[in-house]
């Protein structure tokens, strides 16, 4: 059994990398890069639409998705038969936010962007 990993920083605050590993795993890859800049760019996209834009078969395109949406990094919304992805800015914005970042800062390299 893996132990996970955890970390307090000198603010006190604990970070969970496990809350992180899939993220990263999910961005990993190209397809999903792409994928995640078309949703950026269009917003709710068909995954009909989003198999043309891609040039990939629905199975493979589930695939990708699947570890994506896994990953918290997209949602869905199925409007009948048809299920619609979108990019999850709350989630993605937080992964790209200095508070990350600022995990792995020293305390020298700390500015006003660091929840210290």
């Amino acid at each position: 059994m893996i132990k996970e990993l955890n970390v307090t920083q000198a603010s006190g605050e604990t970070v969970d990398f496990s809350s992180y590993e899939a993220k990263f795993k999910a961005l990993a890859d190209q397809r999903r890069l792409k994928i995640m800049h078309e949703l950026s760019q269009k917003g709710s996209v068909c995954v009909c639409d989003l198999m043309e834009i891609m040039e990939m078969p629905q199975s493979k395109l589930s695939y990708h998705l699947k570890i994506l949406l896994d990953a918290q990094l997209v949602t869905l919304e199925t409007k009948g038969t048809w299920s619609y992805y979108e990019l999850n800015h709350p989630v993605v914005n937080r992964l790209l936010s200095p508070d990350l970042c600022c995990i792995f800062r020293t305390l020298d390299d700390k500015t006003s962007e660091c929840n210290s």
